[in-house]
């Protein structure tokens, strides 16, 4: 199946994972400062093609870091607010960012893979129709969240390919943002 049959429009949703997607992930660390927050090659041109296609484009990320006291909730926004301003000067656009402080171990309702960001993105953007929206992430859980809320799911696998994985998991695989866009 191909995106050209789901005739996206204005009236679809884009949900992104952040680390591994936007920016690159840091193994075993966590992003706390701006500084450390380095876009992966082709993201600005995806956003800017995302921009065109998608009615909203919303971020949700697990920034454990948070709960874990490495950095404040004012740093983690001041990052956001940077990357927002980055993808805007590039020609793009995204809506809004959510994200959960909260520990993996916590089972809070707002971690992904559970539903809790997809809920508040959709209590602050009414028009939101779970099934006219995408979640590209690089996690299993990222596509668990999009699979549980009735969403199209892109694994975005450049750097690892799931072993094991339940076929009703993965709608779509692309080895980056960019491939993603250029696909549609």
């Amino acid at each position: 199946m191909s995106f050209q049959n789901l005739k996206i429009d204005r009236n679809w949703t884009l949900f992104l994972d952040r680390d591994g997607v936007i920016n690159r992930r840091i193994v075993g660390d966590y992003v706390k400062e701006w500084e450390q927050f380095e876009v992966l090659p082709g993201v600005f041109e995806a956003i800017r093609k995302f921009t065109s296609i998608f009615g909203r484009i919303v971020v949700v990320s697990n920034q454990q870091g948070v709960g874990k006291g490495l950095m404040t909730e004012q740093q983690m926004n001041e990052i956001h607010q940077n990357m927002l301003k980055e993808v805007a000067d590039h020609g793009g656009r995204i809506d809004a960012v959510y994200f959960s402080p909260h520990l993996e171990k916590s089972g809070s309702f707002m971690r992904k893979p559970a539903i809790g960001m997809a809920l508040r993105a959709r209590n602050h953007f009414p028009e939101i129709r779970f099934k006219q929206s995408v979640m590209a992430g690089d996690s299993l859980s990222d596509m668990v969240f999009g699979k549980r809320i009735g969403m199209k799911t892109v694994f975005l696998c450049e750097n690892h390919t799931p072993a094991k994985v339940n076929p009703w998991l993965i709608d779509y695989c692309y080895g980056n943002l960019k491939s993603f866009a250029d696909a549609l």
